[in-house]
Formats: C-alpha cells, sequence, structure tokens
C-alpha cells in the first residue's frame, strides 16, 4: 500500500514542474512577442517624427525664402521710389534756381523802373515850377491871391446850392420831430394807462369755519408741516377769518397747492398720509390741465400739428412770467399779431404764427437746462421736427443768431409790441423769481439733496436730505455749506435761514 501512494505523489510532482517550466516558456514568450511589438511601434514613431521634421525644415526653408523674396521687392520698390523722389527734389532744385533768377531779373528791371520815374518825376516838378512861374507873370498874382478869388467865386455859386439844402434839411427834420413826438406820446399814454397784469404770488383758500384752522395745523404743527413739505409751499395762518393764505414764487405749485387744500377741507381727513396723498393725486391733475392750456393756446394762435412735447412744454408757460407778464398769453398774442402783419406784407402767415408762438417757449425749461431761452426753445423745437425756418425764427428773435428770412423780422416785432403793451410787464416779479429759483438751484447742487423749496418771499430755503446718504452731522454741516454758498453767489436784503430736514420713516402693514 505504501508504494503506491509514493508513486503517485513523486508523480504529481513531476508533473508540477513541467507545468512550472512549461508555463515559464510560454510566458517568456509572450514577453518577448511584447517587446518586440513596443520596438517596432517605437520605430515606427520615430520615423513619423523624423519624416515631421523634414516637412517642419522644408516648409520653413520655403518661408524664409518668400520672406526673403518680398524683403527683396520691398528694397526694390524703396529704391525705385526714392529715386523718384530723387528725381522731383532735383527738379524743383532747378524750377528754384529758375525762378530765383527771374526774380533777379525783375528786381533789376524795377531798379531801372523806378531810376526812370524819379527823373520823369523831378522833370514834372521842373516843369509845374515853370509852368506856376508863368502863370503868376501872365496874371499878375500870386499863389494865394489867386486862391482867395477862386474861393470867392466858388462861395458865391454854392450859396444857392446852401440855402436849397438846408431848407431840405429843415423840413425833414420837422417830419421827424413830428413822428418822433407822435410815438412819445403814444408811449406815455400806454405808460399811464391802467396795468393788465397783477403780480401775485400768493393765494387764499376760503375755510367754512375758523376752527378748521386747527385741523390745518395739526398736533404740534405736523400737518401744516407735511403739507408745506409735500406742496413746497408756504401756509400762513393768520388772524384772516375763515381763510389760510397759501405763498410761493412757483405759481405751479402753488396752484397745486390751493387746490390740495381746497380738497383736503372738502374732505375733512387732514393728517400727513392723506396730506401726500392729495397732493400727489392734485399734481397729476394740474400736469393734464397744462396739456390743455397748450392744446388750447394752439388753437387760439391758430398752429395746429405740433408735437404732444411740444404742446406739453407750451402748456407749462401759463405758470410763467416775465417781468410780470404771462408768458402763454403773450405768445398767443405774439402770434395773432405776427399773423396780422405777416398777412398784410405778403410774408407766410404759418411760418409767422408758428414762430411767435413758440419763441418763449424755452423759458418753461430754462430753469433746467443751461443756456438762452432763444437757443433752449430753438434746439427743442428742432428735436421734435418743428420746420427749420421756424427754428431760426425762434433762435434770433434776440439776435443771437443772424435772422434768414423776413418771419423772423415779424416775429421779432410782434414780440416787441406784445410786450409794450400797457401794463404788460414788470420787472420786480421776474427779479424775485430769479432770486428765490437761485435758491434752490444753489441747495440742489449738493450731493444727497432730494428736494428744496424757497419759502417766506426767498427768506428761508427748505433742503430736504435722502437719509440713507446724509447722517445727522452731515445734515448740520450741509446747512452751513447751503448759507455760504448763499452768501458768497447771491445779493439779497436781510438774511436767508437754511433749513435741512432729514426724516426717515419705517412702514408695515397690518393683514
Amino acid at each position: 500500500m505504501n508504494v503506491p501512494w509514493t508513486w503517485i505523489i513523486l508523480s504529481g510532482i513531476v508533473l508540477l514542474a513541467f507545468g512550472i517550466g512549461a508555463g515559464y516558456l510560454v510566458r517568456h514568450q509572450q514577453i518577448q512577442r511584447e517587446q518586440r511589438g513596443r520596438k517596432q511601434e517605437a520605430e515606427r514613431i520615430v520615423e513619423t517624427a523624423q519624416g515631421r521634421a523634414r516637412e517642419i525644415e522644408l516648409k520653413a526653408k520655403d518661408e524664409a525664402l518668400k520672406k526673403r523674396d518680398e524683403a527683396e521687392a520691398e528694397a526694390s520698390r524703396r529704391r525705385s521710389e526714392f529715386g523718384k523722389e530723387d528725381e522731383r527734389l532735383q527738379r524743383r532744385r532747378t524750377e528754384l534756381d529758375h525762378r530765383v533768377d527771374q526774380i533777379e531779373k525783375r528786381d533789376q528791371a524795377l531798379s531801372k523802373r523806378q531810376a526812370a520815374l524819379d527823373r520823369r518825376a523831378n522833370e514834372v516838378e521842373k516843369l509845374y515850377s515853370d509852368q506856376l512861374a508863368e502863370l503868376q507873370r501872365v496874371s499878375g498874382m500870386t499863389t494865394d491871391e489867386a486862391k482867395a478869388v477862386l474861393l470867392a467865386e466858388v462861395e458865391r455859386d454854392s450859396r444857392a446850392d446852401m440855402v436849397r439844402i438846408i431848407r431840405q434839411i429843415e423840413e425833414e427834420a420837422q417830419a421827424e420831430g413830428e413822428r418822433r413826438a407822435r410815438e412819445l406820446i403814444a408811449d406815455a399814454i400806454q405808460r399811464v394807462a391802467s396795468e393788465h397784469v397783477a403780480e401775485v404770488t400768493v393765494s387764499v383758500v376760503p375755510l367754512p369755519s375758523d376752527d378748521m384752522k386747527g385741523r390745518i395745523i395739526g398736533r404740534n404743527g405736523r400737518n401744516i408741516r407735511a403739507f408745506e413739505q409735500a406742496a413746497g409751499v408756504d401756509v400762513v395762518v393768520d388772524d384772516t377769518p375763515e381763510a389760510v393764505t397759501i405763498s410761493s414764487f412757483d405759481p405751479v405749485r402753488r396752484e397745486v397747492a390751493r387746490r390740495s387744500m381746497d380738497k383736503l377741507v372738502l374732505d375733512g381727513r387732514i393728517h400727513p398720509a392723506h396730506i401726500e396723498k392729495v397732493v400727489e393725486t392734485v399734481r397729476g391733475e394740474v400736469d393734464r390741465m397744462i396739456v390743455e392750456e397748450g392744446e388750447k393756446a394752439a388753437f387760439d394762435a391758430g398752429v395746429p400739428g405740433l408735437h404732444p412735447e411740444i404742446t406739453k412744454k407750451l402748456g407749462r408757460l401759463k405758470f410763467r412770467t416775465s417781468y410780470g407778464q404771462n408768458q402763454l398769453a403773450h405768445a398767443v398774442e405774439s402770434a395773432q399779431l405776427a399773423g396780422v402783419i405777416a398777412s398784410e406784407l405778403g410774408a407766410n402767415v404759418v411760418t409767422a404764427k408758428a414762430g411767435a408762438l413758440l419763441h418763449d417757449i424755452g423759458k418753461a425749461m430754462d430753469h433746467e437746462v443751461e443756456g438762452t431761452h432763444a437757443a433752449i426753445g430753438a434746439e427743442f423745437c428742432k428735436r421734435y421736427g418743428v420746420n427749420a425756418m421756424v427754428v431760426n425764427v425762434i433762435a434770433s428773435h434776440h439776435h443771437e443768431v443772424d435772422q434768414d428770412s423776413v418771419e423772423a423780422v415779424i416775429v421779432e416785432a410782434a414780440d416787441a409790441i406784445s410786450g409794450a403793451r400797457p401794463g404788460a410787464r414788470r420787472e420786480s416779479l421776474e427779479q424775485y423769481i430769479k432770486r428765490v429759483r437761485g435758491l434752490e438751484d444753489i441747495a440742489n447742487s449738493f450731493t444727497g439733496v432730494s428736494q428744496s423749496y424757497a419759502l417766506q418771499a426767498g427768506r428761508e430755503i427748505r433742503v430736504i436730505v435722502v437719509p440713507e446718504d446724509i447722517d445727522d452731522l452731515e445734515a448740520t454741516r450741509l446747512a452751513r455749506q447751503v448759507a455760504k454758498k448763499i452768501e458768497e453767489g447771491m445779493q439779497y436784503p436781510g438774511q436767508i435761514k437754511v433749513t435741512v430736514i432729514r426724516e426717515t420713516r419705517a412702514v408695515d402693514y397690518a393683514k
């Protein structure tokens, strides 16, 4: 039993050794095959790289040859250009030499001619002296005696002409004096005539009772402060029975404030939130009224087809005055006058009316844009498609540009006639409005200012700032800076109070 098992084990060992040897041989052959494949792949890659290197080298040589050919061509072209330029300079040098020779010859000729002229002048002078001496010998008079005789003859012959000219000048002076006298008398009559325009900077709002004044003021004056801040006006509550006074240099603000106060009094609900809502609503109503007034003015003047933006700006002139004269009424009146004058002179009536109606439209925006109202109005109308001739009429009615048509002269005359009618203008209101508007412009020029209102006839300026941009310390500094700038840039009577208002609000809703 032991012998067979030993045999079996030995046989297994032999078979295992044989298998291991056979596996080793197979694996060795596989490794050799892989090495031969990798070697072949490496040789193929090297051959490919060498081929590409040769291609790149050939391309580089071709490119270098191409560049060299281009450089040689450029150099040849430059040499050709330089040769042409040299030839041109040589021709110019030759021409200049030729001109210099001609100038020298001309100078020599002029010198000879001048010498000849000098000789001729000496000969003429000698002949004149000889003739004068011969005349004195023949006439038996000296030069002074001959002059005296000649002047006497000329004076005798000229007396009749002098008398006729003097008589003609006297007649013309008499006619001119009579014409000037009629103008002076007419102007004097106009100056003493009753005024047609009143300077109004306040509006009176009637109240149902004096108890309403307390509600308008509110607890600790909060209602009246809210109203003044929202509308930008000054509310005067005095001893006038059943009435309050609204004061502002800006007629648009005053009209908004008057209508708002009427609505608040009629409604009875007077508190800050409702005040702001009513003022905003009324402001929209006034804007619509401005459009309606512009359309009505265009209809009255006989100028249809205006752009809506032009009509809107034209309506704002209802709330603008110049030397106390309402500008919308002045524009319509000027258009009617220009139409009549143009019709009489045979000019273009449509152009004259349109130019006269729009000639002062720049005054509706001159506080918003830099420049004269004539230039601003002309640019605005040009932007919205107004005829070029009408634009020239607008721009030239104060001779800031040349007048290109007879209609421009007609509009200038109509403007002067409308402004010279009895009581049409006053200078004090215009100066006042410029002063208070200047206060607001100074305040608005500072960073962080939201709104500013000039109140108390220009004796106070209230500046409302953005609370996120201006803190309490900066508000105090801003008030000092505004006051200093007013002192440096304006002239005014008395003193002006500068009030900076910084207000924060917290809003929430109960649902």
